[in-house]
């Protein structure tokens, strides 16, 4: 598994970013994919997760109703559309790769399940 982020960028509050996660080796199977995101100064935070099958995601609070999650596993590629960007969301987004059995139908908020992270993309909103 390689992870390799990207999408990132400066943009203005209110504007929307879309997220790309890529297995460039293409080895990832039947795994779940997170975003997790740090700001400067702060730790690194839970921000949305999707299962295999797609079917379960979950997001954290600060970004649900304008984050989305999804995935096209026929391209080993996991996707965080974000919109309404406010200035707190200005982080490092890093993906990762939850290779648990339980990745097959549900998605975990937990960054201890994710063993393959990439290596992180830039995000700015300016207020």
């Amino acid at each position: 598994v390689q992870l390799q982020a990207s999408g990132g960028g400066l943009v203005q509050a209110g504007g929307s970013l879309r997220l790309s996660c890529t297995d460039s080796k293409r080895t990832s199977s039947n795994n779940g994919m997170g975003w997790f995101r740090q700001a400067p100064g702060k730790e690194r935070e839970f921000v949305a997760a999707i299962s295999w099958r797609g079917g379960a995601t979950i997001y954290a609070d600060s970004v649900k109703g304008r984050f989305t999650i999804s995935r096209d596993n026929a391209k080993y590629t996991a996707f965080l559309q974000m919109n309404s960007l406010e200035s707190e969301d200005t982080a490092v987004y890093y993906c990762a790769v939850d290779r648990t059995v339980s990745a097959l139908h549900s998605a975990s908020r937990r960054p201890y399940v994710y063993d393959y992270w990439g290596q992180g993309t830039q995000v700015t909103v300016s207020s």
